[in-house]
């Protein structure tokens, strides 16, 4: 039986650099570093990094997109080994203003429309 897929919003591939910082539950960063998509959608990113980022950690995110640098909160949900000594790092997103989700928005329809 093959699984059902959950995600609402579609998934593109997108390879942009992203800076990070990761709180823990008082607020306070335990981590920080770079990364770089792997893809993007209206709900959240996987995250390719050097470091695992640990589940349910709540992450600050600055993402390049073409000219514009957006900034969203989120929340990791998973993070496995990925290839070539990294980790993936599945995060959604769960604080985002008007204007970075209109940016998001327009670069995934950007990216649809090649």
């Amino acid at each position: 039986m093959a699984d059902q897929e959950k995600r609402i919003h579609d998934r593109i591939n997108a390879l942009n650099l992203i800076s990070y910082e990761c709180m823990d539950e008082t607020g306070q960063m335990i981590l920080q570093g770079m990364g770089r998509t792997l893809n993007v959608s209206e709900g959240g990113i996987l995250l390719e990094t050097h470091v695992q980022i640990e589940p349910q950690c709540t992450v600050s995110l600055a993402i390049g997109l073409e000219d514009d640098l957006i900034n969203i909160k989120g929340t990791v949900v998973v993070s496995k080994p990925g290839e070539a000594d990294k980790f993936e790092s599945g995060i959604k997103f769960a604080e985002i203003g008007e204007t970075e989700l209109t940016i998001l928005k327009l670069f995934i329809q950007a990216f649809n429309a090649l």
